[in-house]
Parts: C-alpha cells; structure tokens; sequence
C-alpha cells in the first residue's frame, strides 16, 4: 500500500509515498480496530454499560485516532469515499447492528438514537478497512480494470449478505 502521509511504524520511518506491505498494517488494524468496535459495541448496549458520556469520550476518542491513521494510510480521498459509502450503507449497519444484537435478545428499537452513533462509526471504520484491504490483496488499488471488478464484487457481495440478514436474520 503506497502511504499518503509519514508514519512510524515498529520503529521505522516511512515518507509519504512509500509502499508498506499490506501484511504490516492490516492484520494489526483489524484485530485492534475489532478490539475496540466490540468493546464499543458491548459498552452502547450492555444493560449495565458504563453510560453516554463515557461512551462517546472513549469511542470518540479512538475514532479521532482511528481517522488521523486512516488519512495517514490512504489520504483524503479516500476518506472522503468512506463517508459517502457511510452514507449509502445504513442499510447494512442497520440489517447487521440489528442481527447482532438479535442473538443477544435485543433489538436496535430498545436502545435510543445515540446511543447506536459510536457503534456505528466502528462499522463504518471497520468495513473501510476490509475494502481497503481487498483492494490491496488483490493488488486492484493501481489496476483500474481489476478495481472496478473487486468493487462491483464488494457492492454486489455486501447487497447480498446485508439482504439475507435484513429479510431473515431478526426477529425484532
């Protein structure tokens, strides 16, 4: 992955437009970010969760940081599209928040609306990564035509998984 900002990483510094293998970011990212995004999860609807402000000062916390990497990694544009499809994808945060949360005999209706926004953000945050991440494995990020197929095959697969979820997975 070629970087759009300088980072350390493991005590080595690379300049933006350097290539980092993917196999140093991303595993790292997603264990850490599935760490946290679960601990947001489980503090935003846990009956005994530690409450709002605590949520947010954590959670927001970690998604200012999450967001300063993700600009540093993969640069403004790209950002910019993780909120658009932020936008377009409130169908699948709805269908899969609302399936998860059905295993645990609770529907996304008992909770109030903000109190699902820092579970969310993690969502957003987590299924950029997986798509910057196909993108890379896939070595599709500089091939246009290769891209254009991986994300047709994202589009396609997520419609797929976030309908069969939404039309049988709650019961709520």
């Amino acid at each position: 992955m070629k970087l759009q900002g300088a980072i350390t990483i493991n005590g080595r510094k690379y300049s933006k437009g350097d290539e980092v293998p993917w196999k140093i970011v991303y595993p790292f990212f997603m264990v850490h970010m599935l760490a946290f995004g679960l601990s947001g999860f489980f503090m935003a609807y846990s009956p005994e969760g530690p409450g709002v402000f605590f949520l947010y000062l954590h959670g927001g916390f970690a998604i200012f940081v999450y967001l300063v990497f993700y600009l540093t990694m993969f640069g403004r544009e790209q950002v910019r599209w993780m909120f658009i499809n932020a936008g377009l994808g409130l169908f699948g945060i709805y269908a899969e928040i609302g399936w998860i949360l059905d295993w645990f005999g609770t529907t996304l209706e008992d909770y109030p609306l903000h109190v699902h926004v820092i579970p969310f953000l993690y969502y957003i945050l987590y299924t950029f990564l997986l798509r910057q991440a196909l993108l890379d494995i896939s070595h599709a990020r500089d091939d246009q035509q290769r891209r254009r197929r991986v994300e047709r095959f994202y589009i396609i697969a997520s419609v797929i998984v976030y309908g069969v979820i939404f039309l049988t997975g709650r019961t709520g």
